[in-house]
C-alpha cells in the first residue's frame, strides 16, 4: 500500500470582525508561499470574496469549509485534499459566532471537526494590559477548542508591545504587526471588492507578504500545525445540472463554490465556461446553463445590451435546463432597477422585477426542500444580498427555513425549464 502524503493545517481566527483576519492570512499565504513552503487555504463559512484573495496569495484554489451547512465527513475530506501542503484556514466573524440561536457553524466548530489549533489574531489598536483578560477569556471558552499562538496587530510602538508581550507572557507570541494604514482592501456594499477588481493586487499582496515576513515568527507558526484528519469518504454536495454544463463566468457572475464544481466534474459532468459581458453565448451542445450569483447591478446596461448572450439563452430556453441563483436569479427576470434608480432590461425568462433603490438586506442561513425545477430533495445553503424583489409571479422553486427553523414561505421561481431563486446552494442536507 503506498504511503500516503499527510497534509497538516491550523486555523487563524479573532476575537471580532475587523480584526485583520484576511490581510494577515493573505501576508502568512503569501510570505510562506515565497519561503518554500508548500501551503493552500481554505475559508470558514459562506464567503465568495475571501478564497479568491486566498488563491491569488498561495496560487492554489482555496475552499470554503462549512460547519454549518456541511457534514463534518464532508468538511474533512475537502480539508484533506491537499496532501503535502500547510492548510491555512481563515475563519470568520469572531471564533465563537455563527447562526442563531446556539452559534452554530463557528470556527470554533470547525477547529472541533477538524481538530486543528487556532492562531488567534487580536486588533491592539485600543488596549494594553487589557489584552490579556480577552486572550485568557478565549483561551477557556471551551477546552475543545485549542489557542495555541496569539498574533498581535495595529501595534503602536514598541512601548505598546513591550506591555501586551509583559500581560501575555504566559501565551505564545507568534508577532505583532504594526499599524499600518496602507494594509487595508477597499470594500463595498456585500464585503471586500472582488480580487479581479483590483489592479494593484499583486502588489498589494506581495506588500503584505512582506510585512508578515518581517513581523511574524514564521517557523514557530508552522510548528503549530497539526495532522489533518483523512477520510476516503466521498461528500454528498449537488447533484450536477446535466452532463454538460455551461457556467457564466466574469466580473458579474463570479460566485460558484469550488467544491460544487468539483463535485460536478467528479460525477462526469463537464463544465464551460462563457461570460455575458464578453457577450458570448453559452456551448450550444450544453444541456444545462448556470448563471451563478455575483454584481450584476454593477454591469446591468451592458447585460442588457450583450444581443448575443441575450439571444442564446432565450434560444436555450425550451430545450435546456437554466437555472440562476441571487444574481444570476436577478438577470433571468423582466428587469433590473440599480441603486440610481435606472431600469433595465433583463432576459425575461421569468415574471421577475428587482430593484436596489430602496435596499434592504437578507442574511443567513437557510433550509431549502425543492418543490419544482433542476433540483429534488432537501439542501442546505445562504442568503446574503440587499435587492428588493418589485415583483414576481410564477411557481416557487423553494420551500425555506432559516437556521432557526422558522419558516420563510415559498421563494424563487420555476417557469418551464428556467428557475432560480436568491439562495445559494451549498451542499444537500443531511440525512437523519
Amino acid at each position: 500500500m503506498p504511503h500516503q502524503i499527510l497534509s497538516t493545517g491550523l486555523i487563524i481566527a479573532a476575537p471580532a470582525s475587523g480584526s485583520g483576519k484576511t490581510v494577515v492570512t493573505l501576508g502568512i499565504l503569501r510570505a510562506l508561499r515565497d519561503l518554500g513552503v508548500p501551503v493552500a487555504a481554505a475559508k470558514s463559512g459562506p464567503d465568495y470574496i475571501d478564497p479568491r484573495f486566498h488563491a491569488a496569495a498561495c496560487g492554489n484554489i482555496s475552499l470554503n469549509l462549512d460547519a454549518w451547512a456541511m457534514h463534518p465527513t464532508a468538511i474533512r475530506a475537502l480539508a484533506s485534499q491537499n496532501p503535502g501542503k500547510l492548510l491555512i484556514i481563515e475563519g470568520a466573524m469572531g471564533l465563537f459566532d455563527g447562526a442563531p440561536p446556539n452559534g452554530k457553524g463557528a470556527t470554533a466548530d470547525l477547529a472541533e471537526i477538524l481538530d486543528l489549533p487556532v492562531v488567534l489574531i487580536v486588533d491592539a489598536s485600543h488596549q494594553a494590559q487589557s489584552v490579556a483578560a480577552l486572550v485568557e477569556g478565549f483561551a477557556r471558552h471551551r477546552k475543545s477548542v485549542e489557542i495555541v499562538g496569539i498574533i498581535l496587530n495595529r501595534i503602536g510602538s514598541s512601548r505598546h508591545e513591550a506591555m501586551l508581550r509583559k500581560a501575555l507572557a504566559s501565551f505564545v507570541i507568534i508577532g505583532e504587526i504594526p499599524r499600518n494604514e496602507s494594509l487595508v482592501i477597499p470594500s463595498r456594499h456585500l464585503g471586500l471588492v472582488q480580487a479581479g477588481e483590483l489592479a494593484q493586487l499583486e502588489h498589494f499582496i506581495a506588500q503584505t507578504g512582506a510585512t508578515i515576513n518581517q513581523h511574524l515568527d514564521l517557523t514557530l507558526l508552522q510548528s503549530l500545525a497539526r495532522n489533518l484528519p483523512q477520510t476516503t469518504k466521498s461528500p454528498a454536495f449537488l447533484p450536477p445540472l446535466g452532463q454538460r454544463i455551461a457556467i457564466a463566468q466574469d466580473q458579474a457572475f463570479s460566485f460558484t463554490y469550488p467544491h460544487v464544481l468539483n463535485a460536478w466534474h467528479s460525477a462526469g459532468a463537464s463544465i464551460h465556461p462563457f461570460s455575458p459581458l464578453a457577450n458570448q453565448a453559452p456551448d450550444d451542445t450544453a444541456d444545462a446553463i448556470f448563471l451563478p450569483g455575483g454584481y450584476p447591478e454593477l454591469h446591468a446596461g451592458k447585460i442588457a445590451s450583450a444581443d448575443t448572450f441575450i439571444n442564446g439563452l432565450k434560444n436555450a430556453a425550451d430545450s435546456k435546463i437554466i437555472y440562476g441563483e441571487c444574481g444570476g436569479f436577478m438577470v433571468l427576470g423582466d428587469g433590473l432597477i440599480d441603486a440610481q434608480g435606472q431600469r433595465h432590461q433583463m432576459l425575461g425568462l421569468l415574471r421577475l422585477e428587482t430593484g436596489f433603490a430602496q435596499r434592504r438586506l437578507h442574511l443567513g442561513y437557510r433550509h431549502l426542500t425543492a418543490l419544482r425545477g433542476p433540483w429534488s430533495g432537501a439542501f442546505n445553503g445562504h442568503e446574503f444580498h440587499y435587492c428588493t424583489i418589485l415583483k414576481a409571479q410564477g411557481a416557487p422553486i423553494f420551500q425555506a427555513q432559516n437556521a432557526e427553523g422558522d419558516d420563510l414561505g415559498a421563494i424563487g421561481l420555476v417557469k418551464g425549464n428556467v428557475s432560480g431563486s436568491f439562495a445559494h446552494l451549498i451542499a444537500k442536507a443531511p440525512q437523519p
